[in-house]
Protein backbone atom coordinates (compact mmCIF):
# COMPACT_ATOMS: atom_id res chain seq x y z
CA UNK A 1 0.00 0.00 0.00
CA UNK A 2 1.12 3.86 -0.56
CA UNK A 3 2.48 5.32 2.35
CA UNK A 4 0.63 8.33 1.67
CA UNK A 5 -2.61 6.68 1.81
CA UNK A 6 -1.67 4.16 4.72
CA UNK A 7 -0.79 7.37 6.69
CA UNK A 8 -4.55 8.99 5.92
CA UNK A 9 -6.04 5.81 6.49
CA UNK A 10 -4.64 5.11 10.21
CA UNK A 11 -5.50 8.88 10.50
CA UNK A 12 -9.21 8.28 10.23
CA UNK A 13 -8.92 5.09 12.09
CA UNK A 14 -7.50 7.36 14.68
CA UNK A 15 -10.17 10.07 14.40
CA UNK A 16 -12.58 7.38 14.29
CA UNK A 17 -11.52 5.84 17.60
CA UNK A 18 -11.22 9.38 19.42
CA UNK A 19 -14.53 10.21 18.55
CA UNK A 20 -16.10 6.73 19.38
CA UNK A 21 -14.20 7.00 22.92
CA UNK A 22 -14.93 10.10 23.38
CA UNK A 23 -18.74 9.93 22.88
CA UNK A 24 -19.49 6.79 24.11
CA UNK A 25 -16.62 5.87 26.83
CA UNK A 26 -17.99 9.40 28.44
CA UNK A 27 -19.37 10.39 31.92
CA UNK A 28 -20.34 14.03 31.61
CA UNK A 29 -20.70 15.92 34.96
CA UNK A 30 -22.74 18.86 35.03
CA UNK A 31 -21.19 21.80 37.40
CA UNK A 32 -22.33 25.52 38.12
CA UNK A 33 -20.46 27.09 35.32
CA UNK A 34 -21.16 24.19 32.57
CA UNK A 35 -20.30 20.50 31.81
CA UNK A 36 -17.17 18.74 32.01
CA UNK A 37 -16.10 14.90 31.48
CA UNK A 38 -14.32 12.23 32.18
CA UNK A 39 -13.47 10.54 28.69
CA UNK A 40 -10.70 8.18 26.70
CA UNK A 41 -10.42 10.29 23.97
CA UNK A 42 -7.52 11.92 24.45
CA UNK A 43 -5.93 8.11 24.34
CA UNK A 44 -6.23 7.63 20.42
CA UNK A 45 -4.87 11.54 19.41
CA UNK A 46 -2.13 10.51 21.85
CA UNK A 47 -1.48 6.83 20.66
CA UNK A 48 -1.72 8.56 16.78
CA UNK A 49 1.10 10.64 17.87
CA UNK A 50 3.18 7.93 18.72
CA UNK A 51 2.49 6.27 15.71
CA UNK A 52 2.62 8.69 12.96
CA UNK A 53 4.02 12.14 14.25
CA UNK A 54 3.01 15.16 16.12
CA UNK A 55 0.49 17.10 13.62
CA UNK A 56 -1.19 13.57 11.84
CA UNK A 57 -1.98 12.93 15.84
CA UNK A 58 -3.21 16.15 16.88
CA UNK A 59 -5.14 16.03 13.35
CA UNK A 60 -6.69 12.54 14.28
CA UNK A 61 -7.99 14.12 17.55
CA UNK A 62 -9.12 17.14 16.32
CA UNK A 63 -11.07 15.59 14.25
CA UNK A 64 -12.61 12.60 16.20
CA UNK A 65 -13.22 15.29 19.01
CA UNK A 66 -14.10 18.02 16.96
CA UNK A 67 -17.14 16.14 16.00
CA UNK A 68 -18.01 14.54 18.95
CA UNK A 69 -18.35 18.42 20.28
CA UNK A 70 -20.46 19.26 16.90
CA UNK A 71 -22.76 16.30 17.51
CA UNK A 72 -23.25 16.99 21.34
CA UNK A 73 -26.00 19.70 22.33
CA UNK A 74 -24.39 20.13 25.30
CA UNK A 75 -20.59 20.68 23.87
CA UNK A 76 -21.37 21.95 20.29
CA UNK A 77 -20.40 25.27 21.58
CA UNK A 78 -17.05 23.94 22.71
CA UNK A 79 -16.08 22.60 19.55
CA UNK A 80 -13.54 25.18 18.26
CA UNK A 81 -11.30 24.81 21.52
CA UNK A 82 -11.64 21.15 21.58
CA UNK A 83 -10.28 21.57 17.98
CA UNK A 84 -7.14 23.58 19.24
CA UNK A 85 -6.44 21.78 22.33
CA UNK A 86 -6.71 18.35 20.77
CA UNK A 87 -4.66 19.50 17.78
CA UNK A 88 -1.51 20.41 20.35
CA UNK A 89 -1.85 17.54 22.52
CA UNK A 90 -0.79 15.79 19.28
CA UNK A 91 2.14 18.46 18.32
CA UNK A 92 3.57 18.16 22.12
CA UNK A 93 3.13 14.12 22.25
CA UNK A 94 4.94 13.90 19.03
CA UNK A 95 7.96 16.53 19.39
CA UNK A 96 9.12 14.93 22.42
CA UNK A 97 8.18 11.32 21.05
CA UNK A 98 9.83 11.48 17.51
CA UNK A 99 12.16 14.71 17.53
CA UNK A 100 13.76 14.59 21.00
CA UNK A 101 13.83 10.93 21.58
CA UNK A 102 13.25 9.06 17.97
CA UNK A 103 11.10 6.53 19.46
CA UNK A 104 11.32 4.96 15.80
CA UNK A 105 14.86 4.17 15.98
CA UNK A 106 14.31 2.29 19.13
CA UNK A 107 14.24 -1.81 19.82
CA UNK A 108 11.79 -2.46 22.51
CA UNK A 109 13.81 -2.03 25.85
CA UNK A 110 13.53 -0.65 28.58
CA UNK A 111 14.76 3.31 27.37
CA UNK A 112 11.27 2.58 25.05
CA UNK A 113 9.18 2.49 27.72
CA UNK A 114 10.53 5.37 29.23
CA UNK A 115 10.67 7.38 26.50
CA UNK A 116 6.76 6.72 25.05
CA UNK A 117 5.88 7.10 28.52
CA UNK A 118 7.24 10.44 28.89
CA UNK A 119 6.13 11.58 25.41
CA UNK A 120 2.79 10.68 26.76
CA UNK A 121 2.89 12.67 30.02
CA UNK A 122 4.41 15.74 27.94
CA UNK A 123 1.44 15.81 25.78
CA UNK A 124 -0.70 15.21 28.82
CA UNK A 125 0.82 17.41 30.71
CA UNK A 126 0.21 20.36 28.32
CA UNK A 127 -3.06 19.65 28.37
CA UNK A 128 -3.71 19.52 32.37
CA UNK A 129 -2.34 23.22 32.13
CA UNK A 130 -4.14 24.33 28.92
CA UNK A 131 -7.26 22.88 29.12
CA UNK A 132 -8.23 24.98 32.28
CA UNK A 133 -6.26 28.19 31.57
CA UNK A 134 -7.86 28.13 27.58
CA UNK A 135 -11.24 26.97 28.74
CA UNK A 136 -11.45 29.87 31.07
CA UNK A 137 -10.57 32.45 28.83
CA UNK A 138 -13.13 30.42 25.59
CA UNK A 139 -15.91 30.47 28.43
CA UNK A 140 -15.45 34.35 29.38
CA UNK A 141 -13.80 35.95 26.29
CA UNK A 142 -15.70 34.03 23.25
CA UNK A 143 -18.86 32.67 25.07
CA UNK A 144 -19.77 35.60 27.12
CA UNK A 145 -19.64 33.45 30.52
CA UNK A 146 -19.64 34.86 33.81
CA UNK A 147 -16.63 35.24 35.31
CA UNK A 148 -17.49 33.38 38.29
CA UNK A 149 -18.83 30.34 35.93
CA UNK A 150 -15.73 30.33 33.99
CA UNK A 151 -13.79 29.91 36.83
CA UNK A 152 -16.20 27.63 38.54
CA UNK A 153 -15.52 25.32 35.42
CA UNK A 154 -12.30 25.84 34.87
CA UNK A 155 -11.66 24.35 38.42
CA UNK A 156 -14.03 21.12 37.85
CA UNK A 157 -11.83 20.77 34.32
CA UNK A 158 -8.52 21.46 36.04
CA UNK A 159 -9.83 17.72 37.83
CA UNK A 160 -11.47 15.89 35.22
CA UNK A 161 -8.67 16.85 32.95
CA UNK A 162 -5.83 15.56 35.37
CA UNK A 163 -7.85 12.40 35.87
CA UNK A 164 -8.31 11.69 31.95
CA UNK A 165 -4.59 12.42 31.59
CA UNK A 166 -3.64 9.31 33.79
CA UNK A 167 -5.52 7.51 32.05
CA UNK A 168 -5.04 8.60 28.72
CA UNK A 169 -1.18 8.07 29.72
CA UNK A 170 -1.31 4.34 30.90
CA UNK A 171 -3.97 3.30 28.28
CA UNK A 172 -1.52 5.22 25.48
CA UNK A 173 2.06 4.10 26.35
CA UNK A 174 0.37 0.62 27.28
CA UNK A 175 -1.46 0.01 23.60
CA UNK A 176 1.43 1.05 21.62
CA UNK A 177 4.02 -0.98 23.40
CA UNK A 178 1.65 -4.23 22.78
CA UNK A 179 1.48 -3.40 19.09
CA UNK A 180 4.79 -1.82 18.02
CA UNK A 181 6.07 -4.81 17.75
CA UNK A 182 3.81 -6.48 14.93
CA UNK A 183 3.76 -3.30 13.19
CA UNK A 184 7.49 -3.13 13.30
CA UNK A 185 7.75 -7.34 11.74
CA UNK A 186 5.68 -6.22 9.06
CA UNK A 187 7.13 -2.70 8.00
CA UNK A 188 4.21 -0.67 8.89
CA UNK A 189 5.76 1.24 11.83
CA UNK A 190 8.28 2.30 9.55
CA UNK A 191 5.37 3.49 6.85
CA UNK A 192 3.71 5.50 9.45
CA UNK A 193 6.75 7.13 11.17
CA UNK A 194 7.27 10.74 10.34
CA UNK A 195 10.03 11.54 7.51
CA UNK A 196 13.25 13.58 8.93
Amino acid sequence: MNTKILKIVVIGLMAALCYISFMFLQIKIPTPGGFTSFHLGNTFCVLAALLLGGLPGGIAGAIGMGIGDLLDPVYVTYAPKTIILKLMIGIVTGLVAHKIFKIEKHDNDSHLIIYVVISCMAGMFFNVVGEPIFGYFYNSMILGAPEKAAATLASWNAITTSVNAVITVALASTIYLVIRPRLAGSGILVKLAPHK
